[in-house]
Parts: structure tokens; C-alpha cells; sequence
């Protein structure tokens, strides 16, 4: 497939004409802002519609930048038994056995190198490593955090050195937006070439192994389930999901995506408030 998707053809019901289309066995979707409306909930209709797909021999994947221990609730609610991808697809986790997949993380000695590096510039710069599903930091500072840190709590607070012994499955800097406008770039000119640097919220940067990725561990979950490419839907609003949708034999973008995202997609869905992942599993013919 091209790197970029053109804009589909339609046919006389108004359906984009997309290789595969009619034969989707695997549904990649991302949860925030996506399957996830503002209230961080999946709406009543979307949960019926995705209950139904094993009925049609399709799978469903969550593919998120969050831990397990905060998809946890989602999966269950969803009724779930697939593996998911976590940390932008630097894991790939079996939810039922609590256990990795695979998994490909940062060499702790250059973690410690890229947290003294930010701290010599921003000395405020805040640190979580997560290392498979366990939070480390040197600092319980909730004065920036993410979405798992609201929920819970580090599991180790220890100097940095000493989690730095592991090996870092995602490195977090996080501080006030300012200061991350200018560390981005001083990060990309040191050390673009050795890591995946995507800034999701403009407080924070999440920093993952080079060979990571949300499309390189959605292809290993197709390979697992013996689904061809062509065969999978991928749904997503944000920069990160752009691999997965060029990936995919169906790309959909949701609507609140930025240009750059819709740019890869076969069609732009609803946003996530307007039940947008229904609307594409409609589309589609995956529900009625």
C-alpha cells in the first residue's frame, strides 16, 4: 500500500470502493479520541456494535498509547479476549494471562543518558519510565502528569539511577508546555535517530524504542490471528495512529483528527462525541 491513501472512489451506495473492504476480519481502534469520547467513555451503541463482531468472525484490537493496568476496565467492559497493543505498540499484551507478548523497549543506560540530558537543559523536567505495566519515577509530582497518573499511583519511587538499571519500556518528560516546545527539538537533533519521540500532550513527551510502533505490533497481531493486511480495519485520530492506518486495508480517520491523520484515511468518520467508531463499523457493513 502507498505511504499516503488517496481519497476513495465510491460506489452507487455511496460506500468508498476499498481493497478489502467487504472482507474486514480484525478492527484496530484507538481509545482516546476515538473510541473514547470526551468523557473518557465508549457510548451505549458503540459497545453493542462492537459486541457483535465475533458473531462475524471479526476481531476487535485496542490499540492505545496507555498501560494495560489503564485499559483494564475498557477491555473488560468491551467483553474482550485479543491481544492489545499498549505504549504505541512498544508491547503487545495477552489481557487474559497478564503477560507480554512482545515487547520492545529503550536500553536503560540510554534512558539515563536522555534524562540527564533533559535535565541539564530543564532541570524541572519531570521522569516516569514505565516498564512493562509498572510506573517508576524519582518524583511524585502531580503537577503535570498523564491520565494513568490520575488514576494511579507510581509503583517505585526510587533515584533515577537505580531504575535505570531495567530496560525502559516508554520514558515520559513532563513539565509545563513552554519548556516542552523547546525540548522536543533539542531531544530530535540529539537523539532523533535512536528513538520515537511523539508529543501527544503539549505537556508531555513520550519516547519509545525506534522500531516501535503502533503499525509494526498491529502487523505482528494480524500475523498471530493469521489475518491478512488487507483484511484489517484500523481506526484513529491522532499522529501516533498513522502508521496502523497506512498499514491497514481500511484506514478511517475520526473527525476531530488533525489534517495530517485524515490525509492516510479512506474515509473520515464522526468524531469520537458523535459516536464516530459506530459510524465507521456502519460504513463499513460490520453492524447494522
Amino acid at each position: 500500500m502507498s505511504e499516503v491513501h488517496p481519497q476513495s472512489s465510491s460506489s452507487s451506495t455511496g460506500v468508498p470502493i476499498v481493497p478489502g473492504a467487504g472482507n474486514i476480519r480484525l478492527v484496530a481502534v484507538d481509545l482516546d479520541g476515538t473510541l473514547l469520547n470526551d468523557s473518557k467513555t465508549v457510548s451505549e451503541r458503540t459497545v453493542r456494535a462492537l459486541a457483535g463482531l465475533p458473531e462475524r468472525n471479526v476481531r476487535v484490537v485496542i490499540a492505545s498509547a496507555r498501560p494495560p493496568r489503564r485499559v483494564r476496565h475498557i477491555y473488560k467492559s468491551l467483553g474482550l479476549d485479543t491481544l492489545q497493543i499498549n505504549y504505541n505498540g512498544a508491547l503487545i499484551w495477552d489481557e487474559p494471562n497478564l503477560r507480554a507478548v512482545y515487547h520492545r523497549p529503550l536500553p536503560g543506560n540510554f534512558v539515563r543518558q536522555m534524562v540527564d540530558f533533559a535535565r541539564d537543559l530543564y532541570e524541572e523536567v519531570l521522569v516516569s519510565c514505565e516498564v512493562m505495566d509498572r510506573w517508576y519515577t524519582d518524583r511524585s509530582d502531580q503537577s503535570y502528569t498523564t491520565e494513568t497518573g490520575r488514576m494511579f499511583k507510581p509503583d517505585v519511587i526510587a533515584p533515577v539511577g537505580e531504575f535505570c538499571k531495567l530496560e525502559i519500556t516508554k520514558l515520559l518528560f513532563l513539565t509545563e508546555p513552554a519548556i516542552i516546545a523547546r525540548l522536543e527539538p533539542a531531544l530530535l537533533e540529539r537523539f532523533g535517530k535512536q528513538v520515537v519521540i511523539l508529543q501527544t500532550d503539549e505537556h508531555m513527551l513520550q519516547i519509545i524504542h525506534p522500531k516501535a510502533g503502533k503499525a509494526a505490533a498491529l502487523g505482528r497481531v494480524a500475523a498471530h490471528y493469521n489475518i491478512n493486511l488487507e483484511d484489517v480495519m484500523a481506526i484513529g485520530d491522532a499522529p501516533n495512529d498513522v502508521g496502523m492506518l497506512q498499514l491497514a486495508g481500511v484506514a478511517v480517520a475520526m473527525d476531530n483528527a488533525p489534517a495530517r491523520v485524515k490525509q492516510v484515511a479512506h474515509w473520515v468518520a464522526p468524531s469520537n462525541n458523535d459516536h464516530g467508531v459506530h459510524a465507521a463499523l456502519v460504513r463499513y457493513g460490520l453492524c447494522d
